[in-house]
């Protein structure tokens, strides 16, 4: 913690004697801020200026009396955090400790705070081979949207009738995203059939969805990671965070791109 004081009076003694700018000062601070919290964490606050991704809560294995407190402290100078993977406590914790602040499901995961992102101009489509898959993808959708991308969804799109593709294919050309996320468990065959019919790059979604030999996921996550059909990307196993990150970040650089040169 004292490094971190040290690093903010030089900041502010630069700005009070001209060395500095007030608004070079807001970039080093916005792109580097660290909070300590008690004990128990240390907060990135300048993660979504420094690098397009906001800071996560991931819940699990913290108490519900101390992702509240990060909550708190994220919402001073955020408008929402996102908090990943919240049990009932952890949410009914919340709910006391902040009661005037808006509260919203996204799968396996709350946003807490209002408003919405400014929008960036990038597009993601997010797809789901069953029912079951979707609230770890509505997880990665909550991420996109934090991170300013329009989504276009489809679920229960899986290749046990791969015939339901067909319509949602035909709407993707007209929306042409800049990047796919694509969920399933079981074997983990969409992301491979999307990938072979798309020109953009797919993120495969592998879930926990599933039975038997395998079923925890593993089955999956091989089957993508064996896949043959090129631009095709894999995260961890329900790692909804990582799939929306990946999928936003290279959204958001297509939509600079096209920015830069007058696109739409």
């Amino acid at each position: 913690m004292p490094d971190a004081q040290n690093e903010l009076r030089k900041t502010l003694d630069a700005v009070a004697s001209g060395a500095l700018s007030p608004s070079a000062a807001a970039d080093q601070l916005g792109g580097g801020e660290v909070r300590y919290l008690d004990d128990f964490a240390v907060l990135d606050l300048g993660r979504s200026s420094r690098k397009g991704v906001p800071e996560m809560i991931y819940a699990r294995g913290k108490t519900p009396e101390q992702v509240a407190r990060i909550c708190e402290a994220f919402l001073i100078s955020h408008d929402r955090v996102i908090v990943s993977n919240p049990s009932s406590e952890h949410r009914a914790k919340i709910e006391s400790f902040l009661p005037n602040e808006t509260l919203r499901e996204a799968g396996r995961s709350l946003v807490v705070g209002a408003g919405e992102t400014q929008p960036s101009g990038g597009r993601v489509a997010a797809l789901c081979a069953g029912t079951s898959d979707l609230p770890v993808l509505e997880e990665a959708v909550a991420v996109v949207r934090e991170m300013g991308v329009e989504v276009m969804s489809f679920h229960d799109v899986g290749v046990a009738g791969i015939h339901r593709l067909a319509e949602p294919l035909r709407e993707l050309r007209g929306f042409d995203p800049d990047a796919l996320i694509v969920a399933a468990g079981m074997e983990g065959a969409l992301p491979t059939v999307i990938s072979a019919l798309v020109d953009v790059p797919v993120v495969g979604l592998p879930t926990s969805t599933g039975y038997g030999l395998g079923g925890d996921g593993t089955a999956a996550i091989l089957g993508m990671l064996q896949s043959c059909s090129p631009g095709l990307s894999v995260v961890n196993v329900d790692n909804g965070v990582g799939a929306g990150a990946t999928a936003a970040l290279i959204s958001n650089r297509a939509a600079r791109y096209r920015s830069a040169n007058g696109d739409a």
